[in-house]
């Protein structure tokens, strides 16, 4: 069976599949060892003496995609995203499986990938153009677009060697979406250049969008995924995990990475040392998070309830404690340091064991990791107990797309709009 059937000349059925991949499965070799140098694997390959691994970076994958619907891969790094859209686009063939794809397909996988730096914009143009497959006479009839929508007019006839990063990227997205295609590739590059150029690129995709074209969509940004497909597929090594509509894969895919996260969480507390002092007379023995039900977990969303718990031992009888926390943002910034003696908690004498619970009832953080910090200190603060700096993780994730997203934390006000026709303002979280 042929590995790859392409129509670049037929027009897209546009009431069935313009892409079709069946039971698609492509092998790396790997070598076992590291070979320091080129010189060094001839050798051992004349002598027969490299030996590879097999990585197989896509496991019979079987996937259909529609005209005009736009389609989502999601997964975590390493599941196959890049390699089935490289599939697609014909940079790479699978080691077994079919293809068909119909009609024009722009790739926007490495932008520039051809571009020599010896020659000018202008010469990069008509090279980059030929590679995607644009004849002479339509990138000079798309040459005046591509340099103005590029914005790099004073430097269209500089050598490509004198340019920027960002205007390598503006140069090859501009060639690369020069006409609109049937279908378009799109593996994580909307944030090319700067903020102005990477508005006017999203929204050049959105026409295209409009247009009809077939999207597929690597991204790792849950929210536009979800604003934008209408479908997503979830790959995990190499693997076609679930396909179906964004909210529901999205919603899975994400508690799934939550319960990793979590459990990796659990074991950096295990695996790292403790940076703790004090002189333990009273000594914090075990520290714990668990949600409002009393689950014990190291992921929450913005607004749920968070309990700490301490468990503590005094080994001799004292008065006039208090106990405390600190929350600390993972770039060192405090966040908050209550304790007792503000809270205005008498803590009676101690002897024996007990724990002490410190409840958010709703926990205003935005994303990020945090840590919490523990201690129990006397009365005036001269003695130190017990301190454990910073040694409890916990991850805040937001999935809603209407979520707050910016700063370290929400204040839960409420918005009021009010206008001369209509003076009962709205009023909105």
């Amino acid at each position: 069976m042929s590995w790859h059937t392409a129509f670049r000349n037929q027009e897209p059925d546009r009431a069935g599949s313009i892409i079709d991949l069946e039971k698609v499965s492509v092998r790396y070799k790997v070598p076992q060892e590291k070979i320091p140098s080129l010189k060094e694997y001839v050798i051992r390959w004349l002598k027969r003496e490299v030996h590879y691994q097999d990585f197989w970076a896509l496991k019979n994958i079987n996937l259909k995609v529609d005209s005009g619907e736009v389609v989502g891969i999601i997964g975590p790094n390493g599941a196959g995203k890049s390699t089935l859209l490289k599939v697609v686009a014909r940079v790479l063939k699978p080691t077994t499986g079919r293809i068909r794809t119909f009609g024009h397909i722009a790739p926007l996988l490495e932008l520039g990938a051809g571009f020599d730096p010896e020659l000018t914009g202008r010469e990069n143009i008509y090279l980059n153009g030929a590679i995607l497959g644009y004849s002479k006479s339509e990138i000079n009839e798309r040459l005046d677009s591509i340099v103005e929508f590029s914005g790099l007019q004073e430097f269209i006839d500089a050598p490509l060697r004198t340019y920027s990063t960002g205007m390598f990227a503006r140069l090859g997205f501009s060639v690369a979406t020069a006409k609109r295609p049937d279908v378009l590739i799109v593996d994580e590059i909307l944030g090319v250049g700067d903020a102005e150029f990477q508005t006017r690129s999203y929204e050049r995709i959105q026409e295209f969008r409009a247009s009809g074209t077939t999207i597929l969509l690597v991204s790792h940004s849950m929210d536009r995924v979800e604003e934008m497909c209408s479908k997503v597929v979830w790959l995990d090594g190499g693997e076609l995990v679930s396909l179906g509509s964004p909210k529901a894969i999205i919603s899975d895919y994400l508690g799934r990475t939550t319960h990793k996260e979590a459990e990796r969480l659990a074991e950096k507390i295990h695996r790292e040392p403790l940076q703790r002092w004090g002189n333990r007379k009273i000594e914090i023995t075990h520290v714990y998070i668990t949600d409002g039900h009393g689950h014990e977990q190291a992921v929450f969303r913005t607004g749920e309830k968070v309990i700490l718990h301490m468990e503590y031992e005094a080994h001799e009888a004292h008065t006039s404690l208090i106990f405390g926390i600190a929350i600390h943002h993972q770039d060192g910034t405090h966040i908050t340091g209550p304790n007792t003696k503000q809270a205005g908690l008498e803590i009676p004498a101690l002897e024996g064991k007990g724990r002490v619970t410190y409840t958010i009832p709703y926990l205003p953080l935005l994303e990020g990791l945090y840590h919490f910090s523990v201690a129990v200190v006397n009365q005036d603060d001269s003695e130190i107990f017990d301190y454990h700096d910073r040694a409890y993780p916990f991850r805040v994730v937001n999935y809603l797309a209407n979520s707050e997203k910016y700063g370290l934390m929400t204040l839960s006000g409420e918005w009021g709009l009010s206008t001369d026709q209509q003076q009962t303002g709205n009023v909105s979280r």
